[in-house]
């Protein structure tokens, strides 16, 4: 993913580079999907400076932690190049492993860095591992912690940290990353995960690989036209499909809160009433989806019927 915008984040990374006293542990905090690790990687370049290895490839005083495959299985299809399971933390035998080539001096300058994606999901002893490199750092050596829930660090790895902390772009910077990155976008996509992006690059990528463009026309309706004869919570089944996956689900559910969030200003009190209850179901679903065991076809019924309860009044019935 191209990285566009957070002028701040980069003003205050190369003001630092460029000062005698450069901070050993930069905590980038802030969403997830808003570029943080695309950050890390390329401040991470600028600070090991020199040419990339022949061939390409990691750059060898670049070390990136993040949780490692779930299982040899799952390590064989990163070894082939495929996309694999990864395990749910960065364990304490990874931090270990890395500790031990901080023992040796960098390879091709006086620099490293060592990237921790995401740090916010290291084991218990993990956390406490790394916490004595950053009380004792060594020389040439700077760490980079990506966090998108920044308060579950230990509070004295936070405050070893300086912290610089990531906004959400503006839509035009959303829409200007998908362009750059799928080029291949429709108008109708596009626009629909601008809406269900909410300022992340990243997330709204994920949206138009799932191909949101009808829906969100279906949903828009749905909220503004309401749904008497069941004919649009119909269609919107159809167009989900009978076997969506998770992530399927998922967007469909980001994508339904934003259009009700969109709905709010200028409407009466009642509709308003109504939009947020109907926000507040959604938002119970998206946090139930990734770990109950929903049937598809009656969470997508319900996720219309909601839509459709945020109509106007004079919309709303059989709802």
């Amino acid at each position: 993913m191209s990285l566009i915008g957070h002028d701040d984040a980069w003003s205050q990374w190369r003001a630092a580079l460029a000062s005698p006293r450069m901070h050993h542990a930069w905590l980038l905090a802030g969403k997830r999907g808003l570029g943080k690790m695309h950050f890390a990687r390329e401040a991470a370049q600028e600070l090991v400076g020199g040419p990339m290895p022949i061939g390409g490839g990691q750059h060898p005083d670049i070390v990136v932690l993040d949780p490692a495959p779930k299982d040899d299985k799952e390590e064989k299809k990163r070894a082939d190049g495929k996309p694999y399971e990864r395990k749910r933390n960065i364990s304490v035998g990874q931090i270990r492993q890395m500790q031990q080539r901080l023992t040796t001096r960098p390879t091709l300058g006086d620099r490293r860095a060592i990237i921790i994606d995401p740090a916010d999901d290291m084991e218990a002893g993990a956390s406490n591992a790394l916490l004595k490199s950053l009380e004792e750092p060594p020389t040439g050596t700077y760490f980079l912690l990506v966090a998108h829930r920044p308060a579950r660090l230990l509070p004295t790895i936070r405050s070893r940290c300086r912290i610089v902390r990531f906004q959400p772009l503006s839509d035009s910077e959303v829409e200007r990353a998908i362009r750059a990155n799928d080029a291949s976008a429709d108008v109708a996509t596009i626009e629909a995960a601008v809406a269900a992006a909410k300022g992340s690059p990243g997330a709204a990528l994920e949206f138009v690989e799932q191909d949101l463009g009808k829906l969100y026309k279906l949903m828009q309706q749905l909220v503004e036209q309401g749904d008497t004869d069941f004919t649009l919570r119909g269609t919107l089944s159809e167009a989900i499909g009978p076997r969506p996956s998770r992530n399927a689900i998922q967007a469909v559910l980001d994508l339904s809160r934003s259009i009700l969030a969109s709905q709010l200003t200028g409407c009466d009190r009642r509709t308003q009433a109504a939009i947020i209850a109907a926000h507040g179901e959604l938002v119970t679903l998206a946090g139930q989806a990734p770990t109950y065991n929903f049937d598809a076809g009656l969470l997508v019924a319900q996720i219309g019927t909601l839509l459709a309860s945020a109509a106007p009044a004079s919309e709303r019935a059989n709802v």
